[in-house]
């Protein structure tokens, strides 16, 4: 994967129809993308060697979405609100260029709105993943 600008990387919200239209969430300056998961221990009196053992394919994963900055319409800083008040989960799509796209229900967790009084209004988010994320390479 070459070098890529972080600033390429695009989060757009679902319009939330069965054929959803997505809407880019503009001027992102900053953006972190968190991919974890939780083990399970399967340890019992009798593991080999008193090692720990972990459970394969049992444990919990998360996908977690942080960024900040300005909204490039109404619509999408009307969308986005919408979503915060009402804890809809939607679906999100998360585009790395030359790695690929993350998509799947999320739910704003954290939404703060900011700014000094002489730049522009400025916005930060939380996202959690809310179900299965899928991912498809490009």
């Amino acid at each position: 994967m070459a070098l890529q600008a972080g600033r390429d990387i695009l989060l757009k919200i679902s319009d939330g129809a069965q054929n959803p239209n997505f809407t880019t969430i503009g001027g992102l300056k900053a953006r972190t993308i968190a991919l974890a998961s939780k083990t399970i221990d399967g340890t019992a009196s009798d593991s080999p060697g008193s090692w720990r053992e972990l459970l394969p394919e049992a444990g919990l994963k998360e996908a977690s979405v942080s960024g900040s900055g300005v909204f490039k319409d109404l619509a999408s800083d009307e969308l986005v609100r919408l979503c915060f008040f009402n804890q809809h989960a939607r679906d999100w799509q998360l585009i790395i260029p030359d790695f690929g796209t993350l998509q799947g229900k999320f739910i704003i967790t954290a939404l703060e709105y900011g700014g000094a009084y002489d730049a522009e209004a400025t916005f930060s988010m939380t996202l959690t993943s809310a179900g299965q994320i899928g991912f498809t390479a490009l």
